[in-house]
């Protein structure tokens, strides 16, 4: 007659029966992350396809007052637009910016000259009319390229910014600005019907050569499919670990 089960292995088949669970909803978990960022490599291809075409089209008339709210990122951001209006300068900000390179060769740090533009029907558009160094971040220093009167602006819908880990916080009460807001802006500058959307102005010159248009940034890190391999990676070592394990305790 077969002995009964020490009480000593007992806990040892339920250890083993627990780490193997543990470790397939470990496997599951990679090959989902692996699956995921897949998904976001096609999204993502499918995006840089969409704005490499856009910015080539034609310009079309910017979103009206009454379609503000169907603008999103997905069928408008980077879509080349134009819009008439009138320049408030004396509500300008600077967003602070670290230019690659600027027409001129030059580069750094400097700011974005964002302007909201007012329309014939009253409602605001902020403009980016492009880089400034900071030597020319205040208005006077560069008053040439204070245009007035009607002004016809051509460029690209940019949806509101989102601050990184380490952007620094907006200050609206010192008027320091790190991140393009609309929003933000607006309520500082007391504009009552402000697009929930900005327009990168084209390499259009300014009087003066200054703010320099035309420096929409335009780059998609694209690391999704290594991110993937290395989920899936993980997951295939994972395998081959339990594998081995499994054969050598079948083999003892």
């Amino acid at each position: 007659m077969s002995e009964p089960a020490s009480p000593a292995r007992r806990p040892m088949k339920r250890g083993r029966v627990i780490g193997l669970i543990a470790s397939g909803l470990a496997f599951a978990v990679l090959v989902s992350l692996g699956v995921w960022q897949l998904e976001r490599l096609a999204w993502k291809e499918s995006l840089i396809a969409k704005v490499e075409a856009r910015i080539h089209e034609a310009a079309v008339p910017a979103p009206e007052e009454q379609d503000w709210g169907t603008v999103d990122f997905d069928d408008d951001e980077y879509r080349r637009v134009s819009v008439a209006g009138r320049f408030r300068h004396d509500l300008e900000v600077q967003v602070y910016t670290l230019a690659d390179q600027t027409p001129d060769g030059g580069g750094g740090p400097g700011y974005w000259v964002i302007t909201p533009l007012v329309t014939a029907e009253g409602a605001a558009i902020l403009v980016n009319r492009g880089f400034v160094p900071m030597r020319l971040k205040p208005p006077a220093s560069r008053a040439e390229g204070q245009v007035e009167g009607v002004v016809n602006v051509t460029g690209l819908i940019r949806m509101p910014e989102e601050g990184g880990l380490f952007t620094p916080q907006n200050d609206p009460g010192k008027d320091a600005w790190f991140v393009r807001d609309p929003f933000a802006i607006g309520e500082a500058k007391g504009l009552l019907r402000v697009a929930p959307f900005l327009i990168d102005a084209d390499g259009a010159g300014n009087p003066g050569g200054w703010p320099q248009g035309g420096m929409t940034r335009i780059a998609f890190p694209n690391r999704h499919l290594e991110y993937a391999l290395t989920w899936f990676g993980l997951a295939a070592s994972l395998a081959g670990v339990g594998a081995a394990v499994l054969w050598r305790r079948r083999r003892g």
